[in-house]
Formats: structure tokens, sequence, C-alpha cells
């Protein structure tokens, strides 16, 4: 228990309920402050609820983040932090860069190592320390990811890896393929909506202007990464990249010391380091005054 660590007790209280527990406690007068990681449908409508007793709110949502390679990347890197940030808990990660922009000289390079990689990922039991990737969440959002990846194919994209549920796993558990989409295009649904499953999308594209404007084209704007050998470029590219949380040369790490969040549709607030803890405070205003009071009255 966490007041065996030192927490006064009742100060952390977990609460199990459906779809009409969030509601009662975002409504309670008792409840100041509210914070919800979730759907931008939900925070929307969280937000609204909240706003009619002037609760303070913080919001992690959705998002459909940007992963830019240039074309002097380290490419074994690069790839690597796709797989990093699509795979990883089978894609369900908001911050996810599903989104992946590859520079054209390198595209052919790029999705011939990506392709062998995420093919050889060992799909299967979570409680197996040998997976590298296990089931979706529920029936539900398997469904929801595999009607994606048949909108991929439909709208024209082409599919270099995945594609399906796997027909080799053992045990019980909603799978679904590593998959990896070439040949996407900005108008395209896999593209601009969020999946939340291991579903990549890699555009290609000519020079940084064109990219940058391509990646902030987006309702949301929750992360994004850069993989470049030239650090001024990657500074330049990030300070222009409408995103709160953004990595150079890695992706999807985020030590407690470091502020996370979005901006956009993605949320507002931060969680993490000093500034999620000012979201659980207020400042009080105190002044002394030291002589006698010269009123001009």
């Amino acid at each position: 228990p966490l007041h065996e660590a030192g927490l006064p007790k009742g100060l952390f209280n977990v609460i199990q309920g459906d779809r009409d527990t969030g509601p009662l406690l975002v409504n309670h007068p008792d409840v100041a402050k509210v914070s919800l990681t979730g759907s931008v449908p939900t925070g929307r409508r969280v937000a609204a609820a909240a706003a009619g007793s002037l609760k303070h709110v913080t919001m992690e949502l959705g998002g459909k983040s940007p992963l830019i390679v240039f074309d002097d990347a380290d490419l074994d890197s690069a790839v690597g932090g796709a797989m990093l940030g699509n795979f990883y808990s089978t894609g369900q990660v908001c911050s996810n860069g599903t989104r992946v922009f590859v520079q054209k000289a390198v595209k052919a390079e790029f999705l011939k190592r990506l392709k062998a990689r995420t093919e050889a990922m060992l799909i299967g039991d979570p409680m197996d320390e040998a997976t590298q990737i296990g089931p979706m969440v529920s029936w539900a959002q398997r469904e929801k990811v595999v009607a994606y990846i048949e909108k991929g194919k439909a709208e024209g994209a082409t599919l270099v890896a995945g594609g399906g549920i796997p027909n080799n796993v053992s045990g019980e558990g909603y799978y679904v393929q590593p998959t990896v989409f070439a040949d996407v295009t900005d108008d395209m649904s896999i593209a601009r909506e969020e999946i939340f499953g291991p579903v990549m999308s890699v555009l290609d594209f000519d020079d940084e202007d064109e990219v940058i404007t391509r990646a902030n084209a987006s309702e949301f704007g929750l992360s994004g990464g850069v993989f470049t050998a030239d650090l001024t470029r990657a500074h330049r590219v990030v300070d222009r990249l409408e995103a709160g949380t953004l990595w150079i040369n890695t992706y999807n790490l985020c030590p407690v010391e470091i502020p996370f969040g979005g901006s956009k549709q993605s949320g507002f607030g931060r969680e993490n380091s000093l500034a999620a803890l000012e979201h659980y405070s207020e400042l009080k205003t105190v002044y002394v005054g030291m002589g006698p009071v010269a009123a001009p009255y």
C-alpha cells in the first residue's frame, strides 16, 4: 500500500466503474482537478463538464505524430526509432510516430531494412520474455485496427509487411501483425486518423520546408521526431513542428524529468517533471505590510 511508503491514508484512491463513473467524478463538488488520458471526443466531453464548476483540467489526448527521416540519417537507427515509435505496446501509445516521412533518396533502402526487421519480430504471449509484440487490449480494438488496414489497401497504399491477423500464435489474445504501408499520401485515412495499433504509414518527401508543412497539416500535435546527422537542422525542424514533445535521433523515450504533453487537439497541460506538479497546486500571494498604512484619505 502507498501509505506504507509515506503517503497519508486516503490521498491516493482507485475507483473502478463503467461509463457512468467518470461523469460522477468530474461533476462532484469535492473534485477540484481532473486529468484525462484518452481520446479527443472523450476529452471534449470531460472539458465541457468540468467547465460547469470551473475545475482545473489537463488532458493528454490523441496523436498522429510525424517522424521525419532525412537522407543523412543513420538508417539502422532510424528504422529502430520508427519501430519503437509504432510497435511498442502493440502500437497502443498516443505519442507514436505513425506518419514516418522518409526523404526520397533513402526511401528504398529504409523500406528494405524496415521490412526485414518487422517480419522478424516475434509475436506472442506478453508474459514470455522472448515476445516482441503482444496482443491488442480487446477484440473491439483489434477489429478497428484490421478495418484500418483494409482501408489502407483499398485507398491505394502499398503493403510492405504484415497486414492481418497472425495464424501461428498459440494461446488466447487479440493479435495483429505489425504492419507497414508505403506510398502513403497525406489524404489517406491511415495517414490522417489515429489507429492506436501496430500500423505504420511511410510517406516520402523532397525537402525540409515541404515535410514541415505536411507534418503540421494535422489536427493533432502531441509528438514528433527527427532523424538526421545535422543537429543544426534537427533543432531548426523541431522548432517549427507544431507538437508538444519532440525527439531527435530517438523516439518515445520519456524519463520522468522531462515534461510530456501536446498541443492542438492533442490536449493541454503536461505530465512528468515540475511542470506536472504545477497543475495540481495554486499560487497563493501574501503581501505583508511592515509599517503604518499611509492612506491618502
